[in-house]
């Protein structure tokens, strides 16, 4: 007579199943009147189809603000109230802020005073 047996089931070892997980992306929360943003990509030809190097281009000045401090607080203690929200368009000065690279994006953070403009369509 033969006999069968069953087959356990096989588990995958932690590691496995860490390695099989899609990363998460890291949320930032600026503070006081900072705001992050994420510089628009500027066009690396010209017109004409020269092409720009990396070297003689300028900074972009134009991008997508992707997360508003609350602001900063004020001498009577209250805080200020801050004009921009997640999404919007903006225009900021070609120097600002620091920039930093966080999940292999270009990011820049900078002062709300450095904000000139946001962009409507």
């Amino acid at each position: 007579m033969a006999t069968t047996t069953k087959a356990k089931p096989v588990r995958a070892s932690k590691s496995t199943a860490r390695a099989a997980a899609t990363p998460t992306t890291k949320k930032l929360r600026p503070l006081s009147d900072r705001v992050v943003i994420q510089p628009s990509p500027h066009e690396e030809t010209t017109k004409s189809g020269i092409v720009i190097p990396d070297t003689a281009k300028e900074k972009p000045q134009e991008g997508k603000v992707l997360a508003v401090g609350p602001g900063r607080i004020l001498d009577d203690g209250k805080r200020e109230q801050m004009d921009l929200k997640r999404g919007d368009k903006v225009l900021y000065a070609k120097y600002a802020g620091s920039e930093f690279k966080l999940d292999g994006e270009d990011l820049l953070i900078i002062s709300a005073k450095d904000i000139l403009a946001v962009v409507e369509s």
